[in-house]
C-alpha cells in the first residue's frame, strides 16, 4: 500500500499496518472494539472509586458530574497502551491514566466556562456551569487538577520512586492543551511501564503525531458536524473566528494534512513488537476517523 496516497477517512487495515513493521504477526485478530469497551470500564471504575461523595458535597458532586460523564477515555487507555506496549502491565497505568482523565476534565470544565469558550454542551450533557453555577464549575476543575497529582502520588505501586517523580515531571510541564496533554498520556505510560530511552523518544515521536492529529481531527468536527453529532456545540470556532487548521489551511489540506500525521505516528511504532503495538495502531486510526 502507498501510504502517501492514504486519504483522511479511509480506515488502515491491519494487513496494511504490518507493511512498515518489522515484526510480521498478523494483527488481523486484535478485536480494537473490544479492547476500548474493556478499557474504557475499568478506567471508569477506577475513576468512581477515585472521587467520593463527600464533604463539601456540591464540589464533589460537580467534580462527579463532569469526570463520570461518559466520553471516549482516549487519555487513560493511550497512557495504558504504552505502558503495555513497552512491556508494562494495567495495574502500573491506572494511577497515571485517572490522573490524565481528572486533568482533561478539570481543562474542559474551564474551557466550557463563559469567560472562555462559552459551551452549553460537553459529552452530550448540560456543561458544568450549566448545572452547578460558575463559581462552582471554577472550584471542580481546580479540585480536580490537585487531585490529579495527589492520585498518582498516592496509588502508584510497584514502580521506582525515580520513575514516578519523572513522570509526574513530564506530566507538569505538558499539561494546558489537547494535544500536549495526549503527548503527556503516551510518554508517561512508556516511564511508567518501564521503558527504556530509546523507547520513550519513540513513543514521544508518535505522541506528537498523534496530540497535533486530534486537534486537526477536532477543528475540522467543529465546522462539518452539528452539535447533536459532536455532543458539543459545533460551530464554535467558526463563530470566535479561532485560526484553527480548517481556517488556514482549508477542509481538504487540513484532511490531507491528518492523513500525514496519521502515517508518521505509524511509522514509529514499527520498532515495536507488533502485538503489544496492536491498540496503538488502531488507536491512530480511531484518532483520525473518529465523528464526535
Amino acid at each position: 500500500m502507498n501510504f502517501a496516497n492514504l486519504s483522511f477517512k479511509q480506515p488502515l487495515l491491519a494487513e496494511d499496518l504490518l507493511t512498515i513493521s518489522q515484526d510480521k504477526r498478523p494483527l488481523v485478530t486484535f478485536q480494537f472494539e473490544e479492547y476500548l469497551v474493556m478499557k474504557g470500564k475499568q478506567v471508569n471504575n477506577s475513576l468512581d472509586e477515585a472521587v467520593h461523595l463527600q464533604h463539601p458535597i456540591k464540589i464533589h458532586e460537580a467534580m462527579r458530574y463532569s469526570l463520570l460523564a461518559g466520553g471516549k477515555r482516549v487519555r487513560p487507555i493511550l497512557c495504558i497502551a504504552s505502558c503495555e506496549l513497552v512491556g508494562g502491565d494495567e495495574s502500573l497505568a491506572m494511577p497515571m491514566a485517572c490522573a490524565l482523565e481528572m486533568i482533561h476534565t478539570a481543562s474542559l470544565i474551564h474551557d466550557d466556562l463563559p469567560c472562555m469558550d462559552n459551551h452549553d454542551l460537553r459529552r452530550g450533557k448540560p456543561t458544568n456551569h450549566k448545572v452547578f453555577s460558575e463559581e462552582t464549575a471554577v472550584l471542580a476543575g481546580d479540585a480536580l487538577l490537585s487531585l490529579a497529582f495527589e492520585h498518582i502520588a498516592s496509588n502508584t505501586r510497584n514502580i521506582s520512586p525515580d520513575r514516578v517523580v519523572r513522570a509526574i515531571a513530564e506530566l507538569s510541564t505538558t499539561i494546558g492543551s489537547q494535544g500536549l496533554v495526549a503527548e503527556a498520556s503516551l510518554v508517561c505510560g512508556a516511564i511508567v511501564g518501564g521503558g527504556n530511552t530509546a523507547d520513550i523518544e519513540r513513543v514521544r515521536k508518535y505522541a506528537r503525531c498523534i496530540g497535533l492529529l486530534f486537534q486537526v481531527v477536532d477543528d475540522i468536527l467543529d465546522v462539518t458536524k452539528s452539535s447533536e453529532e459532536l455532543g458539543k456545540t459545533a460551530g464554535k470556532d467558526l463563530v470566535s473566528n479561532k485560526a484553527t487548521y480548517p481556517k488556514q489551511m482549508g477542509i481538504d489540506k487540513a484532511k490531507k494534512f491528518a492523513s500525514e500525521l496519521m502515517i508518521q505516528a505509524v511509522g514509529e511504532l514499527a520498532y515495536f513488537d507488533a502485538a503489544r503495538g496492536a491498540p496503538l495502531y488502531h488507536l491512530a486510526n480511531y484518532i483520525a476517523n473518529r465523528e464526535n
